[in-house]
């Protein structure tokens, strides 16, 4: 008999296919918001960016934009956010952007709300209330959850924060955004969600609603990612790939957890700076063959899902990385085999590694998993 828990965040809404501008006014009018400040990367912040384009069309609502955030959201980074927002007195914070910028936005509201104005700091506010925020994003699924992950660069350590109210209070979806997304990155943040739909349909726990939402969102993300693949413009795939992705985090986001393939690609990410969406490229096919024999029923599925019942679930995942031109081993994103060990000791202290349903017993085990990766 399943049993277990369900846990909702309070975020209220998720607004899809309509104009992000128009839909970002509408939540301000909405929430008694005069001074929106928006956080994006420097990239998203040029003359033609994404962040430029939004804060001009939002004109006199949109009181800043701070283009701070970097890769793995840097505790500088987030206290540098916080104090522009003090600065220009804003009361709704805005994340244009990937992961990274959506996590530095949670902890920038936490930092608000804490007075909190040095990256030393920031350790104490591991949980607690905050401000308001709509977040419009990738394919990252951070908007999703009440979870978000700063990275203490003098420890080079990813730091977690968790609190129901870091869920932001409204997500846009709107799929004319992302036309000017890299593919690389638009394809590599899909399979971050790939990540999280697959994690979930293997979790030695079972949960109801994060097996039928991962379902949908494993099915619509693989077919959403081959046909933006081959049509770049269809803006309905577009906004299938984000759908899919809101789908494929909704069972993590109310508590289900992940496993060896988020926890490794912690690591990697984190300490060695790989993008989030190549660990999951190079790992989650690795962590699933390891885990094969405890649960074939479920990576049948995996397989049928993404369209590749021929396959096994670990070189199903792989056909897709590579259709999209993605790598799928550890040399291709700089990682070499005598990192292995420090890797794999590291990981041991994360979360995921006692959620990966064949047990790991200890460093060995992940080395065995990164071997698979390295082929």
């Amino acid at each position: 008999m399943l049993s277990g828990t369900h846990r909702n965040s309070l975020q209220e809404q998720v607004i899809y296919g309509r104009p992000a501008a128009e839909v970002v006014a509408g939540l301000a009018k909405s929430f008694g918001a005069s001074r929106l400040m928006i956080a994006t990367t420097a990239s998203l912040a040029g003359a033609d960016g994404l962040a430029e384009t939004l804060a001009r069309a939002l004109g006199p609502l949109c009181v800043g934009v701070f283009s701070g955030v970097s890769a793995h959201s840097p505790r500088e980074g987030v206290i540098a956010g916080a104090a522009q927002a003090r600065r220009v007195a804003a009361d709704l914070l805005v994340a244009v952007g990937g992961g990274s910028v959506i996590d530095a936005t949670k902890v920038m509201q936490l930092a608000l709300w804490a007075g909190v104005d040095n990256p030393e700091d920031l350790g104490r506010l591991r949980a607690g209330p905050g401000e308001d925020r709509i977040d419009a994003s990738i394919l990252s699924a951070a908007e999703f959850t009440p979870f978000a992950g700063v990275t203490d660069a003098g420890r080079h350590a990813k730091e977690g924060y968790a609190h129901r109210l870091l869920a932001p209070r409204a997500v846009v979806l709107d799929p004319v955004t992302t036309r000017s997304t890299p593919p690389r990155l638009w394809f590599s943040t899909g399979m971050k969600a790939v990540d999280h739909a697959v994690e979930q349909l293997c979790a030695a726990v079972r949960s109801p609603y994060a097996d039928a939402l991962a379902e949908a969102g494993l099915k619509t993300l693989a077919a959403g990612l081959s046909a933006t693949r081959d049509r770049p413009d269809d803006l309905d795939a577009r906004l299938d790939c984000q759908v899919g992705m809101w789908l494929a985090m909704s069972g993590a986001g109310a508590g289900q957890g992940l496993g060896a393939s988020h926890a490794i690609g912690h690591t990697l990410g984190g300490t060695y700076g790989v993008p989030h969406g190549l660990t999951s490229c190079v790992i989650l096919p690795a962590v699933v063959a390891w885990n094969a024999e405890a649960q074939p029923e479920r990576q049948a599925l995996v397989a049928r899902l993404i369209g590749r019942p021929d396959l096994s679930a670990s070189e199903a995942i792989k056909a897709l990385a590579r259709s999209l031109d993605l790598p799928v081993n550890l040399a291709a994103v700089g990682i070499t085999p005598d990192q292995f060990q420090a890797i794999a000791e590291h990981t041991m202290g994360d979360r995921g590694v006692r959620a990966n349903p064949r047990p790991i017993t200890g460093p060995g085990d992940i080395v065995e998993i990164l071997r698979l990766a390295a082929g």
